[in-house]
């Protein structure tokens, strides 16, 4: 069964943190390659940041230095700390899964990944 579902989501002034939550299923959680993309409206899917199941991560340029992402293998989830937030950042902020290790521009490639959640809306003003 296969489930990814966010949290963590709000509205937060320009400069503020929050973290946002992926709860997995163990099935989907594995070993694998767990992600956070965002989608803006009339704007593509842009990947954010990726961590393998040894830990190694990838971040987009856009938000490097500010956010973080992390896993708790205990709990079949993954968390992503977004600190100094910008209006800009302001979208939908989606889980996703990829069977396996993360594959090389992993977050230039959208289509690869095999599971996805709903979202969680992040607004910045």
């Amino acid at each position: 069964h296969v489930q990814l579902v966010e949290s963590g989501g709000g509205s937060v002034q320009a400069g503020g943190s929050l973290r946002l939550s992926c709860a997995a299923s163990a099935d989907t959680y594995n070993n694998n390659c767990m992600g956070w993309f965002r989608q803006a409206p009339g704007k593509e899917r842009e990947g954010v940041a990726a961590i393998n199941g040894g830990g190694s991560t990838y971040y987009a340029d856009s938000v490097k230095d500010r956010f973080t992402i992390t896993r708790d293998n205990a709990k079949n989830a993954i968390y992503l700390q977004m600190n100094s937030l910008k209006p800009e950042d302001t979208a939908m902020y989606v889980c996703a899964a990829y069977l396996g290790a993360c594959p090389v521009t992993v977050l230039a490639r959208p289509k690869v990944w095999e599971f996805w959640g709903q979202g969680t809306q992040v607004t910045v003003s």
